[in-house]
């Protein structure tokens, strides 16, 4: 039997335990030998943790998996088959700033869409190329599968700038799979689902159950308050008169574009109350990690489910899967377009359906994005591509550019005073910027 060899970037994630649960379920399909988690040093205790919660789980599955952890990355990564990337630049705080920064000037702050997924673009894009050079050096066959955000765009500049072989992937199509399977009440294998966009900006263009079409139905039901939605957005209601316009099934993130005075508003109430979104994940987070600390836990706790990564191990290891058994399968990922998409470059990322194989995920062709979708898709995608030449080479003219492009930020004066603010309180996560110190 080969060996397969799992590197988790990211190991000390409270995400890993779903991961880790997954494989232990999918054990026949992937005969997984060994695992290694690696960290830094400021996630050396959560790494520990989730460690010593990794060999009581695959103990109790009674597994022959060697699981072991290291603050060493090219260690961890040598001779793996699959690195699996789940970090965050900075931690909750950086994120919590990327929030918080917005919200002075009332836009809105998010962790993936608007001026925060710029700002934790900026933060993570030279640390994905750092670790791209060590994937090509020591474990130059091995495929990465990003799950850090901003997906689309961390996989994009690993496309563009590195001869690693790379997919990204979100939990949001396969939330959106099951919610949509429950709606119409099927079983999630009886819909077929279409989707092409950009990741946290894809829509659903068909919903089909045994051949046929149900996406009016689902519009309707949107419509009537039926649920599609994550942990981590608030539900603002659908207008039905728009859902019908719009034709076909959005996103629970195109609430940041198309309903953004309401998601602002929640946004702006909850700071005040609560908490932005990543100040709640902060007192999860210190739950999990209390719990993942007990010796006696062997399996991933169900409070998990709050930290909003639903079925991420789901789609995670179906790519392994199609990769390693060359299944053949069509799974949702972010991947090169290569002409799937009419009007955008062939190696823009984009969020689509895709037959994966042994040599890769091949795009699954869409044609030409309807008029009303493709005004925002070039808008986000010129965005995007701006973005991550800032983030790559340190370009302050490209920066400020992709701040004016953004669809979130009202004007170009308001978006300067961010980014300025972006740059300054994340000096020292953004050493391509030291120039302007």
């Amino acid at each position: 039997m080969k060996n397969l060899k799992l590197t988790i970037i990211g190991g000390g994630s409270s995400y890993t335990p779903e991961l880790v649960d997954g494989i232990i379920r999918r054990i026949r399909e992937l005969p997984v030998t060994e695992i290694c988690l690696v960290d830094v040093e400021d996630g050396a205790l959560k790494v520990n943790i989730i460690t010593d919660l990794t060999k009581r789980m695959i103990e109790k599955a009674g597994l022959d998996i060697n699981v072991w952890s290291t603050l060493n990355r090219r260690e961890g990564i040598k001779d793996a088959q699959f690195v699996m990337s789940q970090f965050r630049v900075g931690g909750l705080a950086a994120r919590a700033r990327d929030e918080r920064i917005p919200l002075r000037y009332n836009v809105i702050g998010q962790e993936t869409t608007g001026p925060g997924g710029f700002a934790k673009a900026l933060r993570t894009i030279p640390v994905i190329l750092d670790i791209c050079r060590d994937i090509e050096e020591v474990a130059p066959d091995a495929w990465l599968i990003n799950f850090t955000n901003p997906a689309g765009m961390v996989t994009e500049a690993v496309v563009k700038h590195t001869n690693v072989k790379v997919m990204g992937l979100c939990n949001v199509p396969i939330n959106m799979h099951y919610s949509i399977a429950r709606m119409l009440d099927v079983k999630p294998e009886e819909a077929s689902l279409e989707f092409a966009g950009l990741n946290h900006m894809v829509w659903v263009h068909k919903v089909s159950v045994a051949g046929e079409d149900k996406t009016q139905e689902v519009l309707k039901m949107l419509g009537d308050g039926a649920s599609l939605n994550m942990n981590n957005i608030t539900e603002e209601p659908w207008d039905k008169a728009f859902l019908k316009a719009l034709g076909v099934v959005p996103c629970p993130y195109h609430r940041y574009f198309y309903l953004k005075e309401a998601m602002l508003a929640d946004e702006l109430k909850a700071a005040e109350s609560g908490g932005t979104r990543a100040e709640q994940v902060m007192k999860t987070e210190e739950e999990l990690f209390e719990l993942y600390a007990d010796p006696n836990l062997d399996h991933k706790p169900s409070q998990l489910e709050k930290r909003g990564g639903a079925f991420y191990s789901e789609v995670s290891l179906d790519l392994v899967d199609s990769i390693w058994n060359n299944k053949k399968a069509i799974n949702v990922v972010n991947t090169r377009n290569n002409g799937a998409i009419n009007g955008l470059p062939d190696d823009a990322v984009v969020e689509i359906n895709a037959m994966v194989d042994a040599d890769g995920a091949h795009a699954l062709s869409f044609g030409t994005m309807p008029t009303h979708l493709n005004g925002l898709l070039q808008q986000v995608k010129a965005y995007e591509t701006l973005a991550i030449d800032a983030a790559v080479y340190g370009d302050y003219d490209k920066a400020l550019m992709a701040m004016a492009l953004n669809p979130l930020v009202p004007d170009l004066a308001t978006g300067k005073k961010i980014l300025d603010d972006i740059i300054a309180e994340n000096r020292d996560y953004l050493p391509q910027f030291a120039n302007l110190a």
